[in-house]
């Protein structure tokens, strides 16, 4: 069980970077943007790591090096939190949210070459680049020319290569558990994600703040 956020040593002031995000969700969102006080431990781990906090991470067992796996139940906030999270990180940190259901109809469109797309760059261009691969598991093993190709699975395995030879941070967003996880796309990819990740995740409880 992870240690209460305020007994942890830090480089930053969390509580005036809660009030900043609050600040910056309302004007990206609008004016009904709130931070429930409920998902604190969660934000304040997401902070932690975007502001590659190196003093607090260790106390909060969060690998600076890896990526964030970030679970939790539909409406909990995800792909809001991520996106806000561009906004903290430093510049080599910067990301692109993208999302897994728009991925798959790429694929439809274009075959096999949006694999390579999230994995290693652009056909012929192979630039790199950091992505949250957002709400993984709405997407499903789908058909090119009659070639079934479980795609996500595919740029995971292609995307953990990198993170080996290269350290290429890679995040996701996702309501599955582990055993889902695994169920969908092999314990092949599963296992890798252990390796790539922090596993942050939301409380089962979490509402959906969408109501």
């Amino acid at each position: 069980m992870q240690k209460p956020i305020k007994t942890i040593q830090s480089r930053y002031n969390y509580n005036d970077v809660w009030q900043w995000l609050q600040e910056k969700g309302i004007e990206v969102y609008g004016k009904k943007f709130q931070l429930h006080e409920e998902d604190k431990q969660t934000i304040y781990l997401l902070l932690c790591w975007f502001l590659q906090d190196d003093i607090a991470a260790p106390q909060l067992e969060l690998d600076l090096e890896k990526g964030i796996l970030l679970s939790g139940p539909v409406g909990c906030g995800k792909t809001t939190l991520m996106s806000l999270m561009r906004y903290v990180t430093a510049d080599k940190n910067k990301f692109i949210v993208k999302s897994c259901r728009d991925i798959s109809f790429e694929f439809i469109e274009d075959g096999f070459s949006v694999i390579l797309k999230y994995s290693r760059g652009a056909l012929y261009q192979y630039i790199p680049k950091n992505y949250c691969f957002d709400d993984l598991g709405v997407e499903s093993s789908l058909r090119y020319y009659g070639n079934e190709c479980n795609v996500m699975a595919e740029i995971l395995l292609s995307r953990y290569d990198l993170f080996v030879s290269q350290n290429l941070i890679t995040h996701v967003t996702t309501n599955l558990s582990a055993s889902e996880i695994e169920e969908s796309y092999g314990n092949r990819v599963r296992s890798r994600m252990r390796t790539m990740f922090n596993l942050i995740a939301f409380s089962n409880n979490s509402i959906d703040k969408r109501q």
